[in-house]
C-alpha cells in the first residue's frame, strides 16, 4: 500500500507555515518543508518521534539527523543491529537502516520545539497512512508522550486505557501491534538525567527481544 507524504508547501498549520516562511528567510538553505520519514515501508519496527528540530531535520531533511536527538537514536539502533554504516549528522552519510523506519508525529519544525494538539491532529492522516502502509510492521517505538498519543490516536485507541511510561510494551490487539514507549533521546532529557545512554540501549535491545518473541510464535 503507498500513502501520501505532506506537499513542500503543506498549509495545513497556520502556525508552523509561518515558522516555515520565517525559516525560509532566515535559513535558505535548510530543507525548510515537511520532513520525509528514514527507512523502509517493509520494516518490521516504525520508531516515532514528537517534530523535526530546527536545525537538525528541519535543515537535512532525514529524522533525527544533526539533531542531538539523532547523535542518541542511531547509534543506539547500530549497537543492536538495526543499522549499519556510520552516522554521519547529514542525509547522505550513507548510514542505513535494517527493519527499521523513523518518523515524526509532525512533520514540520515548530517554533520552541513544541508542537499543539491542532497540528498533532493536522499531520494524523500521514501518520495513519504510514502505518497503515507498513504490511510487516509488529512494534512501534514512540519517543515521548506526543508520539504516544499521537500513534494510540491514529489507531483509535483511549489514551486512558495505555498510559506513558519509559519501557512499557503495550499491546494494541485491533492491530496485532506492540507499542513500546521511550522518553524523548533530546538533549533536555539526557542532560536532565532523565533518560540515560544506558536506559535507551535497554529499550531498543528490547525491541530486538520482543521481535525475536514474536517470530518463535
Amino acid at each position: 500500500m503507498s500513502f501520501q507524504l505532506p506537499k513542500k508547501d503543506c498549509s495545513l498549520c497556520p502556525r508552523l507555515l509561518r515558522f516555515r516562511e520565517e525559516n525560509r528567510q532566515k535559513y535558505p538553505h535548510y530543507h525548510n518543508g515537511p520532513v520525509e520519514p528514514f527507512g523502509s515501508l517493509s520494516a518490521e519496527i516504525l520508531v516515532v518521534g514528537m517534530a523535526p528540530g530546527l536545525n537538525g531535520a528541519n535543515q537535512t531533511n532525514r529524522p533525527f539527523t544533526n539533531d542531538y536527538a539523532g547523535d542518541v537514536l542511531y547509534p543506539a539502533l547500530k549497537k543492536a543491529g538495526f543499522a549499519r554504516g556510520n552516522y554521519g549528522r547529514k542525509k547522505d552519510d550513507g548510514f542505513e537502516l535494517i527493519n527499521v523506519r523513523v518518523t515524526n508525529a509532525v512533520r514540520c519544525v515548530p517554533p520552541q520545539n513544541k508542537v499543539t494538539g491542532d497540528e498533532t491532529k493536522a499531520c494524523a492522516p500521514f501518520l495513519s497512512g504510514e502505518i497503515a502502509a507498513m504490511p510487516n510492521l509488529k512494534i512501534i517505538l514512540s519517543l515521548g508522550t506526543v508520539s504516544h498519543n499521537a500513534v494510540l490516536r491514529v489507531l483509535g485507541y483511549r489514551q486512558a486505557d495505555y498510559k506513558f511510561a519509559h519501557g512499557a510494551v503495550h499491546r494494541l490487539a485491533k492491530h496485532n501491534l506492540l507499542l513500546v514507549d521511550s522518553y524523548h533521546t533530546s538533549r533536555y532529557n539526557i542532560n536532565t538525567g532523565v533518560l540515560t545512554y544506558e536506559m535507551f540501549d535497554t529499550v531498543v535491545l528490547k525491541l530486538r527481544y520482543l521481535l525475536e518473541s514474536s517470530c518463535q510464535k
